[in-house]
């Protein structure tokens, strides 16, 4: 009698887990391993792309959606574990009031935060960069500091001008308040004309954006992080006293 090919016995279901992972990881990041942050005291997150807010945008277009955020935001400040957090941003703006939204709750966390404005942190990425309680920008990253406008159909109604003021005016008093820029000068930048190619405002590059107030220091990782243990410390220590 020939011999009949027997077949190959199946993987284990582990194994088989820890394949699909694998094959996952090198899909999304081009590599087969990420870097240990289970024991960090850090969170970090990313502002990139277009900021979605109320409405969905095309696939093509790479967004940060603010829903997926405001959860994290919330398991940052519920979890004992996590100290500090490190936002870092590439974006060209967004939904204005998602955007606010982030930037409140940024602000009204009660650990140490700090942002970093990688790129550009452009738009209602401005508050954003401002909310947290130290801010760092790159040497060659630009912010661009423009009107609040709107697109698609709006109804024509003097409301809908004095709503589009308001909204403005909550974006000027949030940066004001949390930078230290004058109102004069960021409206200044603002409503500049001429700055930009077919549009009104001003594109701020790094050391400008330190110079005129809006962010704290220039620098990159290495320093974004070196300052947000100092702050950590610093938090500890005086938790201590009081204790």
């Amino acid at each position: 009698m020939e011999n009949e090919e027997q077949p190959a016995p199946e993987e284990p279901k582990e194994k088989q887990e820890e394949k699909s992972t694998l094959v996952e990881k090198i899909q999304q990041l081009g590599q087969s391993n990420v870097p240990d942050m289970g024991a960090s005291n850090i969170h970090c997150m990313t502002v990139v792309g277009q900021i979605e807010g109320h409405m969905q945008l095309p696939p093509q277009n790479k967004t940060t959606k603010y829903e997926h955020m405001i959860p994290q935001l919330v398991a940052v400040e519920q979890n004992p574990k996590i100290e500090g957090l490190l936002i870092i941003l590439n974006t060209v703006g967004g939904d204005v009031e998602a955007g606010l939204a982030l930037s409140e709750m940024i602000a009204s966390i009660s650990k140490p935060t700090v942002t970093l404005v990688l790129g550009g942190g452009h738009s209602i990425g401005v508050p954003i960069a401002t909310a947290a309680s130290y801010s760092f920008i790159a040497e060659t990253a630009t912010m661009t500091i423009h009107p609040v406008r709107l697109t698609g159909l709006v109804i024509g109604v003097p409301q809908t001008f004095e709503y589009l003021d308001k909204m403005q005016e909550r974006v000027i008093n949030f940066v004001t308040s949390h930078s230290n820029i004058s109102e004069d000068k960021f409206k200044e930048l603002m409503f500049s004309k001429g700055n930009l190619t077919r549009d009104i405002g001003t594109n701020v590059i790094g050391t400008d954006a330190v110079e005129y107030g809006l962010i704290n220091e220039v620098g990159g990782i290495g320093q974004a992080i070196r300052k947000l243990n100092e702050m950590i410390e610093e938090q500890k220590a005086d938790g201590e006293v009081i204790q």
